[in-house]
């Protein structure tokens, strides 16, 4: 069975990957959709972000990547996935990404999602806290991979 991972990963974070990882495990594939979204601005672009996500799983035969500037459920009815997998921190994520899911169902009710509770650890990691850190030069370390702190360093400086 295949599922899809999508977000727009804005930088990717080591939340992001925890969820791939564990997800990676009960799927046969995972497939990551880096979201593109022409109504939101992003630090970086699509394809920057592709490729930050791309060299993040490189490791993981089952994990592939790629672009998506439609409908996700679009995007997943031409693939074939029946299941998306979304990561939560808290209750105001659940709250937010169960709308998404409900809208999602009455756009394409043969999509599920599933929800994946966060690691304590990343509780509080979220990519706008990395971008504002990275703005301030921060360390990034301990939140996002060694790809992502060099490009991040690459934009603000």
């Amino acid at each position: 069975m295949r599922a899809a991972f999508p977000g727009s990963f804005d930088p990717p974070t080591f939340g992001h990957i925890d969820i791939i990882e564990r997800s990676r495990s009960i799927f046969d594939e995972i497939v990551v959709v880096i979201a593109e979204n022409k109504q939101k601005s992003y630090l970086f672009s699509a394809e920057e972000r592709r490729d930050m996500m791309t060299e993040m799983v490189k490791e993981w035969k089952n994990v592939t990547v790629t672009l998506c500037d439609t409908l996700i459920v679009d995007l997943l009815k031409q693939l074939n996935i029946k299941v998306m997998v979304r990561g939560v921190r808290n209750v105001l994520d659940f709250f937010y990404e169960s709308e998404l899911s409900m809208m999602n169902k009455a756009l394409s009710p043969g999509i599920e999602t599933i929800f994946m509770m966060t690691r304590p650890e990343y509780l509080v990691l979220r990519a706008s806290s990395v971008r504002e850190l990275a703005a301030f030069n921060g360390d990034l370390s301990a939140l996002v991979p060694p790809v992502v702190v060099n490009a991040l360093r690459k934009k603000y400086n």
